[in-house]
Order: C-alpha cells, then structure tokens, then sequence
C-alpha cells in the first residue's frame, strides 16, 4: 500500500477468498426450488405446479448476498488515507538510541562504527526527538530528547571510553533508563535502538525488551557492533543474544555497518507509528464506515418481496 491509501486491519482481506468460494458454491448447486424437487414425489410437484401454487425462488438473491459479504470485508479491512494534520503528532513519538561503552566496544575497533551508526539513526528519526542513552557497568541519560541534530551529533563525537565510569556491561539497566525516558516524554510508539556487541545481555534485558513491546508498546532495534581488537579480558561479541533482544522487543535486528534495515523501521511515517500504538484514529481517515452504508444495498434487496 501506498503511504496515501492503507488498510488499517488487512487481515480481514482474507474472507474475500471464502466468500468467492461460498458464492460459486451456492450458484453452481442452487436450483428454482432449491432441496423441494428432491424432497415432494415429483408427480406432486407438477400437480403443485401446473395449479400455480409453486413459486420458485430468486437467484439474485445469492448475488445480493455475496455482493454485501465482499462490502463487509472490505469495511472491516479498514481503507483509509492520511489525515492532512498527522505529522503534527510527531511528538507522541520518539527514538531513544543505547550506545554502548563498555570496553569491548569503546576499545574493540568498532566505536567509530558504533557512533557513525547511532547518528545514522538521529538522522533517520526525521523531525522526531531523539534521547541519548549511554551505558557500561551502570546507565546514564547523556542527552535528553531533543530535535537539534547538531547538538546530539557534538554529545556522540565527545563520546568515549571514559564516558561511563562504571566497568562491565549492563543493558538491562540502559533498556529500563530508556523506558522511563519515554514514559515521562509521554511517547505512545517510540523506538529504541540499543547499538551494542551483545555483551551483558541476560534475562533482566530481555525482560526489559519484552516490557517494552508488550507493555508500552514501543519497538527495540539493535545494531551488532563487531569486536575487531577486543582487550584483554574482555568477553567476546555476541551476534545471537543481541538479535534475540530485538525479536523479545518486537523490532529489527542489523549491524552498525549495514544498518539499512534498522534505519528503514526508525524512518516510518509518523500516521503509521500512531496506528501502531493505538491512535490509528488521530493519523487516519477510516473509509470503512462508508463502505458499510453501500453494503446497506444489496441487504436492502434481500428484503425485497416480488408482487
């Protein structure tokens, strides 16, 4: 679908097929009398009939009644256009981008990558503010949601591995940071993009990811960063636990080198991110009701009574 024209509950495009079945079925067995001609010995039948009292039945009928079934799917499916004034909604949305600084990542050979990746995101958030999470051993908010590009890009080029004091790897304290970022922005569909090499990742993130999908009805994305040089003692990237934490959170995995993806799901249109997070309402214009006023029609023709 296009970005002007979409269905809001496409699902119900799938009782189209069944109602073509059951209109095929019904016109290809019908007859006049329907299931009398094998019912009444047919000597009576044409007794009945030659004294005028068999009236047969109308066909047309089946038509009306596939006719309103079709309109009625097509209701339920939801057509409907953009609203002139739904980009003025953007600030029910946001992005919250968790970069990780521990020092597999900050010392690794992939935290330039890592940074080019994170402001890759701010610039696919569009006119949406975008927060910057930053976190090792412990979670801090180095930048609250803010639409000026410039400014978010200097705190990403101060960044480094010093930035966080705390040592280790904690993205489950990052995620419930940046949870309660968006819940006192007062964001209903936001992303958070958590640009990390997997490490540290145990079952209070991935709950963490869950509670964002499932409860605030927010999306977690998570770009891999690649261990080049990893310093001494420090664990080993984990591609697999990171897009585990995506899927938990319901959004997209990539890598901060082929972000691509990631990118495209940050960059969605604002009328379906509301849509999304349940205020379809605010960003579009359902056609359905109308289409239930033609269904009206052909329901009126199943009424009607031959003189």
């Amino acid at each position: 679908m296009s970005e002007a024209l979409t269905l809001l509950r496409p699902w119900w495009l799938l009782a189209l097929p069944l109602v073509a079945l059951l209109a095929w079925r019904a016109a290809l067995h019908a007859a006049p009398l329907g299931d009398w001609v094998r019912a009444v010995d047919p000597a009576l039948l044409a007794a009945q009939a030659a004294r005028g009292a068999v009236r047969p039945g109308r066909r047309q009928a089946q038509g009306a009644l596939a006719v309103l079934a079709a309109l009625l799917a097509l209701a339920l499916a939801g057509p409907a256009v953009e609203r002139p004034e739904a980009g003025g909604f953007r600030n029910l949305d946001a992005t919250v981008i968790v970069l990780d600084l521990s020092r597999s990542v900050a010392e690794g050979g992939g935290f330039g990558e890592a940074r080019a990746a994170a402001q890759a995101v701010a610039e696919a958030a569009g006119t949406r503010s975008v927060a910057l999470v930053v976190y090792a051993g412990d979670a801090y908010l180095a930048a609250t949601p803010t639409t000026d590009r410039e400014a978010l890009g200097s705190v990403l080029f101060a960044l480094d591995g010093g930035t966080v004091p705390d040592a280790g790897s904690s993205p489950a304290r990052a995620l419930a940071l940046a949870r309660r970022v968006l819940g006192e922005s007062g964001a209903v569909a936001a992303d958070v993009v958590l640009v990390s090499d997997g490490g540290g990742i145990d079952a209070a993130a991935s709950q963490e990811a869950a509670a964002l999908a499932r409860e605030d009805g927010h999306s977690l994305h998570t770009l891999f960063v690649p261990g080049r040089a990893l310093p001494p003692g420090a664990p080993r990237p984990d591609r697999t636990a990171l897009a585990g934490l995506a899927a938990a959170g319901g959004g997209t995995a990539g890598e901060a080198g082929a972000p691509a993806a990631v990118l495209a799901a940050v960059g969605e249109s604002v009328p379906r991110r509301l849509a999304r997070g349940g205020l379809a309402v605010l960003a579009w214009q359902d056609w359905g009701r109308w289409l239930l006023l033609l269904a009206l029609v052909p329901a009126l023709l199943l009424f009607r009574r031959s003189a």
